[in-house]
Order: C-alpha cells, then structure tokens, then sequence
C-alpha cells in the first residue's frame, strides 16, 4: 500500500463511520503561542476539544501536516523526521473509549490487512491519579486481542498530557506491529528499542483534568484523539526497514543521486539528511515560514544549512536545493495544493538561503584559519578547544566534522569531548527557554487570552477603515500579556493613524458589542461580506463572529461573549516584520 493509498483508506474508512473530513492545518499554528509549529493533529482542535462546537460536528478526520523539532540533530538515522504526516480521527464528547478501540481494531485488521497475530496492545497501569485502565484492556479483548498481548505500562508510555501544568489529560493505549525478525535478547519487549516492536498508532482518552494543585478530577467533555504516522506506516506495509526505502522518498533520492553521483544516497547519512530536511523546508515555506535568526524562521534556516553542509559532504558543488524542492512540489502538490500556489516563493527562499550560505562558509573558513594561525609555532600539541570549535559550529555552521577534517589537514587536533559538552550545554539552555516560552498548550486558552483573540478581530477591522481594504491578517500570536497581530500594509503607520485605529476598537469596547457566532457554508459567509482568513481549514461549513456593524469574520478561535469586559485597547508598538507586512502588538488594560 503507498502513502497516498494509506492516507484514502484511513479517511474513506473514517468518513463511513460518520467522520467528517476536515483540511490540514497549516504549520504555523494559527492564534496559538504555545508552540512554534502544529505538531500534531490536536493543535488545530484546542477550542474544540475545550468544549466549542466544531462546524463539521463532533466526529472528525485528517491527515494533518506536523514539524516537531526536537529531534532535529538526530535526523539522518533511520527513525527520526522533522516534518510527517499525521493521520488522526476525533470524537468531541462523542463516542469513548469502547467504539475508538472497536474502530481502530478493524481499520487494522481489515482496512490494512495486518494479521491479529502480529498485533500488541499497551493500556495505562495505573497510579494515585488514576485507576488502571481495564476498560481499554477488556475492549481490546472484546475484538479479539489475547490476554498475553495486552502489556500495562506507566504513564512515560501510556498517558497524555496535560500540555501544559493544568489542563486536558487521560491515558492512552498504543498498537504495536510485531516485525519477522529476531529478538534483541532476554529483555526484549515492546519499550526495548531494537525495532522487533514498531507502534503504529495512539488513541487518548481525554477524561480527566488536571487542576493547579495536582488533582485528577473527571472532565464533562470526555474526547478522543488518535494519531498515526503516514511515513511509519507505509513503510511497514510495504515491507521496509525505513520510510526513506519508500516511494515518498524516491523521488527526492533519485535527484540526489544524479547531483551527487552516489548511486543510493538513501543508504548514507548525509543522504538521509539532505532530503528529509528540504522536504521540510518546502512545506514550511509553503506555510509561509522565511529563514531568520529566530524562532520559527531560525529552525528553518537550520534545516536549509544542514542540508547544504551534508550535501557538500557528498560533493555536490552546485546550487541544488530549489531543484530537490520542485520535486516535493511535484510530488505532493495535489494532496497539499498550497505547495504549488507557492512555488515561485519556495525556490525563490531556497536559493536566496543558499547563496547567502555559501558566503558565511566563506567567513567561517577565513576565521577557522585565522584561529589555526594564533597558534605559535613552537607548541606541540596543537588543539582546537570544544569551545572555539563550537563556535565555529553556532556562528559558521560548521559541523564538528568539518572542523576536524581542516584541523587534521594543517596538523591539529579537537577537543571532541569539549565540544559535545558545549553542545549539550546549548541544547539544555534552548530546550529550557522553549519550555518558558511555550510552557502553555491546551491549558493556555483562558480568559484573558480569549479576550485578546476577540481583540484581533476589532483591530483587524479598524486598521481596514482606517488603512484600506487591503489590509489582511498575516500572521497572530497571542499570550496572556498581549497580542501580536501582522497584516499587510506597504508603509509605517503615522501617531494620527494609531490614534484613529485604537479608538475605533476602544468604541467598540464601549457599546458593550454582542459577538454572535453563525454556522454557514463557506460560499454563505462570502456572501454576508465575512472576512476569511484561513478559508481552507474547516472544509465547506465555517464559523462566522460577529461583532455588532464592527466586525464580522470567519474564525475557529475563542472567543468572549461581549467586547464590554475586554478592557480598554493600547497598541504599545507598531513595526515592519516583513516587506509589505507590519506588525502591532496591544494589551488590554
């Protein structure tokens, strides 16, 4: 089975269960400050599975596109990805735990034709903040599962959430595919790592959530979410050891091959490396993610230089990047059709990238020589420190290879161990920050962020009666503190024009506005002159708010109930995030 026939099995099955399908996301999440990209199909759902009513009801299916950075220096074994495809079904307060398990036994079994045998099952164990999860156990034996492939683990294996500190939460129960192949040992076992035992797929049982001082206490809308993974499972059923073996990757190897010269760059790290990341490139670019030196522009950068430094090892001299991406738009345009809507702009970044690239590794080199140049000549044992070769790693790009390669070619050494530990330093500091940052999730949707949300939109409206018609939301973060709303305008707005713009939303605040929230069809809301800012997220019906004659758009978000109790509105900065886009970021006082 290929992906593409996985991904029509999966929500072809789904939909004559009465799911509806929905659209992929976009990466970048949407109104969301909790993380840099959608990193799983929930993300888009938070509102929903909060309790809001969805437009397409309350059993849902996608396949929904994912980054997850976490992993990204071990892209290039055989396991990890930056970017996949997550294929997932929803019930809002629907069906629980018995029709999910029932659902899912079948799809495996007859939608996929994996045999009963080769199928084990993990359940939750239990502890003080919940009960062991019989439920799920007697319902995968209920299908068929025998009592010796049912395995109870902890929570590290076998519970969700929260996201954040509070919040949604409850345990979940994986599937697990038994590979024909031996053994690792005495010890071996479905957590054991060897790749005897594969997961395929999770479903959550959303039941419980978690208070501020660390109770369990039963949720009123009890939710299931299920992901699997496109590239696992293709690989699985096509026999594979690796996704990279599979015709997603094919493609993009078969490029590689002809500018490398190596006939199966798939079988080579580096190989590995370069196609995984410009996939992911492309499908961030596609989403409008740019190459910076931060947050989300700066993982990109990262994925685009890795690539090229990898793609040099395998001495490729030429610009490629843009040729690999147009494959990924080839390939994938028709299911993602954002792809080729972008395409221009895709190649246009890569290549930029690249050439902007090939001069700061020119820089690097310059300074690499200079530091071997520092040392006097008459001392022996010539060392390179961990921490000035992970300088030239943060700054330059250059990969401790690299380095140690030059060092080696001008009689120098590298202090490996010193750099693996400034490495792991840096890696400590940036995952606590993330945690800072993006410490929120399902938790975060509060009140207050509620009210800024609502917000947006009256800011939205008045910057096009202050501004023009061509004002359009591209891009909002928002955090308990503020908002943060880009839009596109060619100029830098004057103190007349945020004065005009602060007080129109201030007015509206004032009049104590109902917000009002329809469901249509996408053509109706067109119709009634509502904004649409992300129209291919729900598929054909749509929520509209209304905020009295101020504002009226389609939206998924939070939102409150009248513009009486926002507060009062206070732009603190207005700036140019990109050409042809500014920038606003408000508070409510």
């Amino acid at each position: 089975m290929t992906a593409k026939e996985l991904r029509r099995a999966y929500i072809d099955f789904f939909k004559a269960h009465g799911h509806a399908e929905i659209k992929s996301a976009p990466l970048v999440p949407e109104n969301d400050p909790t993380v840099l990209f959608t990193t799983a199909g929930m993300h888009p759902l938070v509102p929903f599975l909060l309790g809001e009513k969805h437009p397409a009801g309350t059993r849902l299916v996608d396949c929904q596109k994912c980054v997850r950075t976490g992993d990204i220096d071990e892209v290039g074994d055989t396991v990890h990805l930056t970017f996949f495809e997550m294929l997932g079904n929803w019930s809002l307060g629907d069906y629980f735990k018995e029709e999910a398990i029932a659902m899912s036994f079948e799809f495996l079994t007859r939608g996929l034709g994996i045999p009963v045998g080769r199928l084990w099952i993990t359940c939750f164990a239990g502890d003080a903040d919940a009960p062991r999860d019989e439920e799920a156990s007697e319902a995968w034996r209920r299908q068929g599962i025998p009592v010796d492939r049912i395995v109870f683990l902890g929570k590290e294996h076998n519970w969700w959430g929260p996201a954040g500190e509070t919040g949604p939460c409850g345990p979940d129960t994986e599937m697990y595919i038994e590979l024909d192949q031996p053994d690792c040992g005495p010890d071996c076992g479905l957590t054991c790592g060897c790749g005897k035992y594969v997961e395929i797929w999770n479903d959550v049982f959303m039941q419980y959530n978690r208070t501020a001082d660390g109770r369990f206490e039963p949720l009123a809308q009890r939710n299931v979410d299920t992901g699997m993974g496109v590239e696992r499972v293709a690989a699985i059923l096509q026999g594979r050891k690796s996704c990279y073996e599979t015709e997603l990757f094919a493609g993009l190897l078969a490029r590689l091959a002809a500018l490398s010269g190596v006939d199966q760059p798939g079988a080579t790290r580096s190989g590995r490396i370069v196609v995984e990341h410009l996939r992911a490139s492309t499908f961030m670019i596609a989403d409008g993610v740019l190459p910076d030196n931060v947050d989300r522009g700066y993982v990109l950068r990262r994925l685009i230089r890795r690539a090229i430094r990898e793609a040099r090892r395998m001495e490729v001299s030429d610009e490629f990047t843009a040729s690999l991406a147009a494959v990924v738009v080839d390939e994938y345009g028709d299911v993602y059709p954002e792809l080729e809507q972008h395409r221009a702009v895709i190649l246009e970044a890569l290549t930029t990238e690249e050439r902007q690239f090939a001069a700061t590794l020119e820089r690097g080199t310059r300074e690499f020589n200079k530091l071997i140049d520092s040392f006097p000549d008459h001392v022996r044992d010539k060392v390179i420190s961990g921490r000035k070769a992970f300088y030239l790693y943060e700054t330059f790009g250059f990969p401790l290879e690299l380095t140690t390669e030059m060092a080696a070619e001008r009689g120098f050494k590298v202090d490996e161990d010193g750099f693996r530990n400034a490495f792991r330093k840096h890696q400590e500091l940036s995952r606590a920050g993330a945690a800072r940052k993006f410490k929120g999730g399902l938790a975060d949707h509060t009140d207050r962020t509620a009210a800024l949300h609502t917000a947006t939109h009256l800011l939205h409206a008045a910057l096009r009666r202050v501004l023009g018609r061509h004002v359009q939301q591209a891009g909002s973060n928002i955090t308990a503190e503020r908002l943060r709303f880009d839009f596109t305008h060619p100029e830098k707005l004057s103190r007349e024009e945020i004065a005009r713009v602060e007080a129109i939303v201030n007015e509206a605040i004032g009049r104590n506005l109902p917000i009002e929230c329809v469901e249509v069809p996408l053509d109706k809301a067109k119709e009634m002159g509502a904004v649409g800012l992300f129209e291919g997220r729900y598929g054909n019906m749509v929520k509209v708010y209304r905020m009295g004659d101020v504002s009226m758009e389609i939206c998924g978000g939070p939102h409150a109930a009248r513009t009486g109790g926002l507060g009062r509105f206070r732009i603190v900065k207005e700036q140019s995030s990109s050409r042809g886009v500014r920038r606003i970021k408000a508070v409510l006082e």
